[in-house]
C-alpha cells in the first residue's frame, strides 16, 4: 500500500474533498438544512424509544453523524439514531438498570464505546467484503421493506391517531384501518396539503426545494386553522420548544463487570448497526452511482460511536429517513451529513422555540415522499416477471424486513445463499465427443452427444465429460454420482476423461473425490485424465497430495494430448468390432497398433 492510499484510508475526506465547489456547497447546506430539520422529531423519538432523556437523541445525531460522514465511504449516508437500533438498546440496557436514570445512562454508553470498538476493530480487520454476501435482490427488498416501515411510522402523525407503541406493520395498517373513522380531519389536511404541495413542486417546480415548500405550505396551513379554531379544536401537534446543548462530554463506565455484561449486546448492535448501515449506503449508492468501501464504512462507523461515546450519545447507524432526505435534496458530498449536525446544533440552541411551530403531521408527509423515492419499482417489476428464483428472495426479505428491519436482512441473506448453493451443488456436466466435420484437425472441436454433426453416441469405451462449475463439499455427492453413472451403465466404458476448464476451484472434498476417482478406475482397467486444469485447482491437487494419487502424466493441457495418451491403452478387442470410429486415432489403427478393417457401409 502507497502512502498516498494510506492517507485516504485514515483521512477518506481527503478522497472527496476536491469535489467541493461553490455550487456543491450550495447543494450541500440546502441538503444539511432539510436534514436537521427532519431529524428534530425523529431524534426525541427515537431516545424515548431507548429509554433516554429526550435531548440525547440530539446528541446522538451531532457528533456521531459528523464523524461518520468525514471517515465512512458513501457520499449521502447520514448517521444518527434510528428506530431499529434504539430498540436494542432499550431491550439490552432496560433489564439491568431503571430507564433514563444516571445509571442507565452510564451503561449506555459503554455500550455504544463497545460496539464502536468492535465496529472499528472489524474494519481494520477488512472484513468489509462480508457485506458482499448482501445481494442486489436483496438490497432492493430491504429498501421497500424499510419504506413501509417508514410509512407505517408516520401513520399516527399524519392520521392523528393513538397507535399503540411496539406494535408490528400489519398491526399498525389494521389498527389504522379499524380506527379510519377517530382520525382528526383538520390534522389530516395539514398532512395531505403538505403532501400534494410536495408533490407537485417537485412535478412542476423541480428548481424549488419541494420539501421545503411543502413543510411552509404545511406550517402555514397548520397556522391558520389553531389561530383559527384553536389547537385543543384540530389536534395538531407541532414539534414543540426544545431544551438543547452542545453534546457534554461524557466518560463510560469500563470497569470489568460492566464491560463484561455489555460485552454481548456490543457485539449484537454492532452487526446490526453495520448491516443497516452498508445496506443503507449501498441502496442509495445504486441511484447515485457510488462505489461503495465497505470496509472504510465499518472504520467511519466504528469511530461514529466511539467518538459518539464521548459525547453523551448513544449507539448509531446509518439512518433511512435522513439519508433519504439528504440524497432527494440534492446532497453531493458528505459535507452536507456533517453540516447537518451543525444546523441541527444550531436550531437545538438559537431557534428551537421555532419548531413549535413545525407540525408533526407536516412532517409525517414529507416522510412518506421520501418513503415512496426509496422503491425502485422498475427493477423490483423486472425481478418480478421474469426471474423467479429472485422473485423469493425479494419477497422475503421484503416480508421479513416489515416483521423485523435487521432480521429481514439476515433471512435474505440466508435465502439467497441457500439458491446460490443449490445452483452451485448441482455444477453442469455433459457427455462430449468430437465432432466429424473436425476429423484431422490437431484442435479438434467437440460438442455435446447427440447434437448437430456429432456422433449419435460416444465411444464405448472413455467417456467425455464437461464440468462447468466450482468442484467443492456441496457438489461432491453430483459430480460423484455422475461419474460412477458412467460404468454403472456400460462397464466397458473404464476410462473417463474430463474436461475441467470451467472447473475454476476445487476444496479438499473435491481434491479427494477426484483422487478416489482415479484409484477406483485404476483397480478396473482404466483410469481418469484431466485436461484444461487451472492453475489454481492444480495447485490445490499438489498441495493435498492427491496429484501424485491421481498421476501427474493424467493431467494434460489439452484434448488431442489427452486422446493421444489414452488411445493406446484402450481394449483392442473392443475397438476391432467398434463401426463408431469417434475419434481421429482409432481410423486406421487398432489401439495395440494392428492395422483395422475398413469400417462396412
Amino acid at each position: 500500500m502507497t502512502l498516498a492510499a494510506d492517507w485516504y484510508r485514515w483521512l477518506p475526506f481527503l478522497g472527496w474533498w476536491p469535489r467541493v465547489t461553490a455550487a456543491s456547497v450550495k447543494l450541500d447546506l440546502f441538503a444539511a438544512f432539510t436534514g436537521a430539520l427532519i431529524v428534530l422529531p425523529q431524534a426525541v423519538a427515537f431516545a424515548s424509544i431507548a429509554g433516554l432523556p429526550p435531548q440525547y437523541g440530539l446528541y446522538a445525531a451531532m457528533i456521531p453523524a459528523v464523524v461518520a460522514a468525514l471517515w465512512g465511504s458513501s457520499w449521502h449516508l447520514v448517521s444518527g439514531p434510528t428506530t431499529a437500533i434504539s430498540i436494542v438498546v432499550f431491550a439490552s440496557v432496560s433489564p439491568l438498570a431503571q430507564p433514563g436514570s444516571a445509571h442507565y445512562i452510564g451503561l449506555v454508553l459503554t455500550l455504544t464505546l463497545l460496539a464502536g470498538a468492535l465496529q472499528l476493530a472489524m474494519g481494520l480487520a477488512r472484513l468489509g467484503a462480508l457485506v458482499n454476501l448482501i445481494s442486489h435482490t436483496v438490497i432492493l427488498g430491504f429498501t421497500a421493506g424499510a419504506a413501509c416501515l417508514i410509512v407505517a411510522s408516520q401513520i399516527k402523525h399524519f392520521f392523528g391517531l393513538a397507535v399503540p407503541s411496539g406494535l408490528h406493520f400489519h398491526e399498525v395498517v389494521m389498527f389504522a384501518v379499524n380506527h379510519l373513522g377517530e382520525a382528526h380531519l383538520w390534522v389530516v389536511l395539514v398532512g395531505t396539503v403538505t403532501l400534494v404541495s410536495g408533490l407537485l413542486a417537485r412535478h412542476y417546480i423541480p428548481r424549488l426545494p419541494y420539501m421545503i415548500v411543502a413543510m411552509a405550505v404545511g406550517s402555514v396551513a397548520a397556522a391558520w386553522l389553531n389561530h383559527e379554531l384553536g389547537a385543543s379544536q384540530t389536534g395538531i401537534e407541532t414539534v414543540g420548544a426544545l431544551l438543547a446543548s452542545f453534546p457534554p462530554l461524557s466518560m463510560p463506565d469500563l470497569s470489568f463487570s460492566t464491560v463484561k455484561v455489555m460485552l454481548f449486546p456490543a457485539a449484537i448492535i454492532a452487526v446490526l448497526a453495520l448491516t443497516e448501515a452498508v445496506a443503507i449506503a449501498r441502496s442509495i449508492a445504486l441511484k447515485s452511482g457510488q462505489r461503495i468501501d465497505s470496509n472504510q464504512e465499518f472504520i467511519g462507523q466504528g469511530l461514529s460511536n466511539i467518538a459518539g461515546a464521548f459525547f453523551s450519545a448513544y449507539p448509531s447507524s446509518g439512518s433511512f429517513n435522513r439519508s433519504g432526505v439528504n440524497f432527494a435534496s440534492g446532497a453531493q458530498t458528505p459535507l452536507a451529513a456533517a453540516l447537518s449536525a451543525v444546523f441541527l446544533l444550531l436550531i437545538a440552541l438559537l431557534a428551537a422555540p421555532l419548531a413549535a411551530y413545525l407540525p408533526v403531521p407536516a412532517m409525517a408527509a414529507i416522510l412518506f415522499i421520501v418513503a415512496w423515492g426509496l422503491v425502485d419499482f422498475q427493477h423490483i417489476g423486472r425481478i418480478i416477471r421474469r426471474h423467479p428464483r429472485e422473485r423469493s428472495i425479494l419477497a422475503m426479505t421484503f416480508v421479513g424486513t416489515l416483521v423485523d428491519l435487521e432480521k429481514g436482512v439476515f433471512l435474505g441473506i440466508l435465502v439467497s445463499l441457500l439458491f446460490y448453493l443449490y445452483r452451485t451443488s448441482q455444477p453442469s456436466i455433459q457427455e462430449r465427443a468430437p465432432l466429424r466435420s473436425e476429423l484431422g484437425n490437431p484442435r479438434r472441436k467437440f460438442a455435446d452427444v447427440g447434437a448437430a454433426d456429432a456422433p449419435a453416441s460416444a465411444c464405448p469405451q472413455m467417456a467425455i465429460l464437461r464440468v462447468q462449475g466450482s468442484l467443492y463439499f456441496g457438489a461432491v455427492e453430483h459430480v460423484g454420482h455422475h461419474l460412477h453413472r458412467v460404468d454403472e451403465i456400460d462397464p466397458n466404458k473404464k476410462w473417463i476423461m474430463l474436461l475441467a476448464q470451467g472447473v475454476n476451484f476445487v476444496d479438499l472434498a473435491g481434491a479427494q473425490l477426484l483422487a478416489q476417482e482415479a484409484q477406483r478406475r485404476r483397480t478396473t482397467g482404466g483410469g481418469l485424465i484431466l485436461v484444461g486444469v487451472q492453475p489454481a485447482v492444480r495447485e490445490m491437487l499438489t498441495r493435498g497430495g492427491q496429484l501424485d494419487e491421481i498421476g501427474a502424466d493424467h493431467i494434460v493441457a489439452h484434448k488431442g494430448d489427452a486422446l493421444r495418451a489414452v488411445y493406446p491403452l484402450l481394449d483392442s478387442e473392443i475397438c476391432s468390432s467398434c463401426s463408431l470410429r469417434v475419434f481421429e486415432e482409432c481410423q486406421t489403427v487398432l489401439p495395440n497398433g494392428e492395422l483395422r478393417q475398413p469400417p462396412t457401409r
